[in-house]
């Protein structure tokens, strides 16, 4: 049997469909069906797939679900160190451009935690992160902007975050309605489930290596 050099994500350009959703949130946090559901790419690399992540988008910015099952444990999550912390990231290039190997102004990467804040450290939390390398980072995003809603479950939780289109620096669907696009579910119990590419390359700080979602109606 052949040894395979190089992993299968990094020899294919994924571009997959993000479908449009009038409402992107409400009380009960993003809500999003199985139309949005995003594919498992991490399959092809023969790598563990235990979250369900979906997505969607309006003019009004972005929104995300994402279902983690299979767990034993609490996830591990500090709100003051949201690097070390289980739960969701997500990469956001505005101008889909693949060309870079460092983050322009259009760049941006968010966490989002199901735990790890308030007195009791139960509730979830958001925040925006600079990226390492960065040649320009994108305007800051004010406090309370981003949306976030976590409802723990028997053997994991669920997670829905917002990204408010004031919160992307140059997002604009009607002219840029394709955007690069990557993500991580971070877990320590069960490992980290990657979208475009694995932890063997650097995809938090390289644009290059990250996937394209099509912002489509209907």
């Amino acid at each position: 049997m052949t040894e395979r050099l190089l992993p299968t994500r990094l020899l294919f350009r994924f571009s997959v469909p993000c479908l449009y959703r009038e409402s992107l949130w409400t009380a009960e946090g993003a809500a999003l069906g199985a139309e949005h559901r995003l594919p498992s790419l991490t399959q092809l690399d023969e790598g563990r797939s235990y979250a369900d992540v979906r997505a969607a988008w309006s003019e009004a910015g972005l929104s995300f679900r994402v279902q983690v099952e299979g767990k034993r444990q609490q996830p591990w999550c500090r709100e003051a160190r949201p690097d070390e912390s289980d739960g969701l990231r997500i990469w956001i290039d505005t101008r889909d451009t693949h060309s870079i190997h460092r983050a322009s102004r259009f760049c941006h990467q968010f966490v989002f935690l199901p735990l790890g804040s308030g007195r009791q450290l139960a509730d979830p939390s958001a925040e925006p992160l600079l990226i390492n390398r960065a040649k320009e980072n994108a305007k800051p995003v004010r406090p309370g902007v981003l949306r976030v809603r976590s409802e723990k479950r028997v053997d994991g939780y669920v997670l829905d975050a917002h990204i408010p289109a004031a919160a992307l620096t140059g997002f604009d669907p009607a002219e840029h309605p394709r955007l690069g696009f990557t993500y991580a579910v971070i877990d320590r119990e069960l490992g980290n489930q990657t979208f475009s590419c694995g932890g063997e390359f650097s995809y938090q700080d390289d644009p290059s290596l990250w996937a394209s979602l099509e912002l489509v109606r209907g």
